[in-house]
């Protein structure tokens, strides 16, 4: 095309564009496509923030975002360089050792976790303190940045009981006696390691040599917190972590452990990872109605464009310059609508924030760019996927369409570009969804369920076919007759239907019971507290206060240290694996049980589990742990269990639900091989609020016996677990304006072939009565087969997404199937009712004048 030909063109796409506009011609399209980005832009702003928000809370986990454990005090020289990256260091050293209050025969000791912390402690998260000791156990405190003051300690509340002291009060750790100063309501970084289950006293690092406590052999964690002063800083954290790596593995020093929130909270790690799954979860299913919805609008659009394109051909436009036409008004409605729907998805995002913002105790992070970037961006994408296919046909339309209303079968340059569309689809959803697998299992799903729901569309009307004179009424003939006529027509309808659908179902159904799983696998009854150092003569008797308390009969497990000296026969060194992880786990002792039967929130997943043969020793193992320290099923592992040497084959591995919060082991091996080992017992239970006393009771009558409060962690799964659902609650409502607006999409995708064929069936004599009574029968075969193959597709993709995904067990609903004939059957008859009402109150000659 020359140059002076291109001003002309756009300035009659420019006008078209207008023309397009005041007619109300565009006004679908763009609707379509503002409600679909800000639906993704309000899911991304806020899952951006979310996340954020997310990874910066669970980091207070940590109290940090790199922490260092050591057994002995850090080289300077990491000190040093952490600084020379300008990052931020806390230092806190923590061991076991006893409290003591009171003087002469009145003294009372009581053993605590004594934690030294110095200023600035934590670096991520807040300390919670009080003086009230309810409020201290509701975990109800005041947030401080502060330390503890030389002289002066913090403790838990429950240690005021066992050393009969108060608030004020004076006790003994060591050389030095501290006056308590105030209760920890909350300790962000507490974790849930056994040496951190004792009550908590809590003192400043300057007063940690005054209580000599510290000399050669003593067992003490010394760990520096080291944190990003910014968020831009954070990739010096990263840096500073594998330099510090570095320099272990080329020293080979022993004894240090850098963690991160991965690999140093796992009683944290599963929940995160499925907050962060559902959110994409949500984000998935936002993209792909996004997607339906844009398809169906841009299909509308060239079929109410085929008259006008037949006459711009007569008037000696070639093809290219139609298309370079409706290339150009699809270009200026995608920008416009983009931008659009930025920005409404920004408002709508700030409005969520606003209605959930008692929910969400934390401040969420600043907005980024990168949300308002993927919301143009997939505006544009969604465009050039699924409009590019209309607009050449479009190009493609003949002459003769003015005088002959009949069109001509879509070129295969046309059928090409929906494989466009496809990988455009599919790169979307990775784009939203960040997650491979999670995208691949989603859009797989929905891609099948489109194949599959042609095929049950197309069998469908053969056997209404079949059906149409077995009903003897003029209406039930009417409206099979029409869906045979429009067959290609009806399966798209039956498919984009269900789709929507679908989608909608699983956001709403299934996803009640996705979030009803998750909820259990940490329920608000989860076991709160543990006992452990049972002696097995105190067994009966620590059961039977239980049961007097009307604790929940709890499972008093076998607790046996053994350390793993060796694997098949090869003996574990130091050497043995590369993996820090592994070098950790095998160089430490192991809490070892053993159990007849299979634990709860077990599951088996390789394997049989043993059945305790005489002189045979079988052992399950933990899937995660097996796949660390490279075990399968045949091996053979040895442990040193206070000198006595179990040979154990691995017979089973296990899936553990960690955030159940129960007592879970690594490994388990069958009774009759541990018999003559030395055991102690523990157990998890949960002890309501009102049944404190029972804590003290167990601590008075077995001074041996740690009972040890878990309750702050539940309490931080919880936080977290309520934050996401509540979220994903109310991001539901940016996704339901997507589906809806497939669903009317879906419905008027025929309206004005509809329209012309009741005004002719009118004028030949049809009655405004069977006219209708056929829509309905039409709108609701149409429906109703719609809703069935939704909720059959829901229901599959809900079951993957358990099974393979999230890691839930599942269970298949009736009420998935009646929601969604039901509402399938009632959309289509709403929809068709009102874009057909009008067409049965006016002339027939009136309808095809205006058809």
């Amino acid at each position: 095309m020359s140059t002076p030909m291109r001003t002309p063109i756009l300035a009659q796409s420019l006008r078209m564009t207008a023309r397009d506009w005041r007619a109300g011609e565009l006004r679908f399209l763009l609707i379509a496509l503002i409600v679909a980005v800000s639906a993704l832009s309000a899911v991304g702003f806020f899952i951006d923030r979310m996340r954020a928000g997310l990874e910066r809370d669970a980091h207070q986990l940590l109290g940090a975002d790199l922490l260092i454990n050591a057994d002995s005090p850090l080289l300077p020289a990491w000190r040093a360089e952490a600084l020379r990256r300008g990052l931020v260091l806390a230092d806190t050293v923590t061991f076991p050792s006893m409290a003591q209050a009171g003087e002469g025969e009145q003294s009372v000791a009581q053993l605590a976790s004594i934690k030294a912390v110095s200023p600035g402690y934590p670096l991520r998260g807040q300390l919670k303190i009080t003086t009230d000791a309810s409020q201290a156990t509701s975990a109800l405190g005041v947030k401080t940045d502060a330390t503890p003051a030389s002289g002066t300690v913090w403790v838990d509340p429950n240690i005021l009981t066992a050393l009969k002291s108060r608030v004020g009060g004076t006790i003994k750790v060591g050389d030095k006696d501290f006056t308590i100063t105030q209760l920890i309501a909350s300790e962000p970084d507490r974790g849930a390691s056994f040496a951190n289950f004792a009550p908590r006293v809590m003192l400043s690092t300057a007063d940690l040599a005054a209580t000599g406590l510290i000399d050669n052999g003593s067992r003490v964690t010394y760990r520096l917190q080291v944190a990003a002063p910014t968020s831009r800083a954070l990739p010096a954290v990263a840096a500073y972590e594998a330099w510090l790596k570095e320099r272990i593995e080329a020293g080979a020093i022993k004894g240090v452990r850098v963690e991160s929130l991965e690999n140093g909270r796992p009683e944290m790690r599963a929940t995160l990872e499925r907050a962060d799954r559902f959110l994409s979860l949500v984000g998935l299913l936002s993209a792909m109605l996004a997607a339906v919805a844009v398809a169906m609008a841009a299909r509308r659009f060239m079929l109410r464009h085929l008259d006008a394109c037949a006459m711009l051909r007569c008037l000696g436009l070639t093809q290219n310059q139609v298309t370079v036409l409706y290339l150009t008004e699809f270009a200026l409605v995608g920008l416009v609508g983009s931008a659009l729907g930025v920005l409404v998805g920004l408002g709508g995002h700030l409005v969520l924030l606003e209605l959930i913002g008692k929910l969400i105790e934390t401040e969420l992070p600043p907005v980024s760019w990168m949300p308002a970037l993927q919301g143009v961006v997939t505006g544009m994408l969604l465009l050039v996927g699924f409009a590019l296919p209309p607009i050449l046909q479009l190009r493609n339309v003949p002459h003769n369409r003015v005088i002959r209303r009949e069109q001509a079968a879509p070129a295969p340059l046309a059928l090409a570009t929906y494989a466009l569309g496809v990988i455009v689809f599919a790169l979307l959803l990775l784009w939203q969804a960040g997650d491979l697998k999670l995208a691949l299992v989603t859009a797989v799903g929905f891609l099948g369920a489109f194949g599959v729901f042609a095929l049950a569309g197309w069998l469908g009307l053969l056997s209404l076919k079949r059906l149409r004179g077995a009903i003897d009424n003029q209406s039930w003939r009417f409206a099979v007759t029409s869906l045979q006529r429009r067959r290609g027509a009806t399966i798209v309808q039956v498919v984009s239907l269900a789709l929507g659908l679908m989608a909608l179902l699983l956001l709403t159904v299934v996803r009640g019971d996705l979030m009803a799983a998750w909820r259990s696998a940490t329920p608000p009854d989860a076991p709160n507290r543990f006992i452990i150092n049972i002696m097995p003569d105190q067994k009966a008797d620590v059961a039977r206060r239980l049961a007097a308390a009307k604790v929940a009969a709890p499972v008093l497990y076998p607790m046996i240290r053994g350390r793993l000296t060796a694997v098949n026969g090869v003996p574990i060194t130091g050497a043995t694996y590369e993996d820090e992880n592994a070098r950790r786990m095998s160089d430490r002792e192991f809490n070892l049980s053993t159990t007849t039967d299979l634990p709860p929130t077990n599951r088996i997943v390789a394997g049989t589990w043993y059945q305790d043969k005489p002189g045979v020793a079988e052992a399950s193992v933990e899937q995660g742990i097996a796949t660390t320290l490279r075990l399968k099923l045949g091996d053979v592992m040895r442990f040193d269990v206070g000198g006595t040497l179990v040979d154990a084959k691995v017979t089973s591995l296990r899936k553990l639900e960690w955030g159940s919060m129960r007592a879970n082991f690594f490994v388990i091996i069958n009774p009759s091989a541990m018999a003559n080992t030395s055991q102690t017992y523990m157990t998890a239970f949960h002890l309501p609020q009102n049944a404190s006393g029972l804590t003290n009771e167990l601590a008075r009558a077995y001074p041996n016996v740690s009972v040890i409060d878990v309750s702050g962690i539940i309490r931080q799964l919880q936080d977290v677990l309520d934050q996401v659902v509540t979220a994903v609650e109310f991001l539901f409502a940016f996704t339901l304006a997507s589906g809806v607006l497939v669903l009317y999409a879906a419905l008027m995708g025929s309206q004005d072939e509809r329209t012309r064929e009741s005004g002719l069936l009118r004028a030949l004599g049809a009655t405004r009565r069977q006219l209708a009574r056929a829509q309905w029968i039409e709108f609701s075969l149409v429906g109703a087969l719609a809703g069935l193959l939704a909720a059959s597709g829901a229901a599959a993709l809900g079951w993957a997404l358990a099974t393979y995904q999230f890691k839930f067990e599942w269970t298949f609903s009736p009420t998935v199937w009646l929601a969604g004939v039901v509402v399938g059957a009632a959309c289509a008859v709403i929809g068709g009712w009102l874009g057909l009402r009008h067409v049965l109150s006016q002339p027939p000659l009136q309808t095809l004048r205006e058809a």
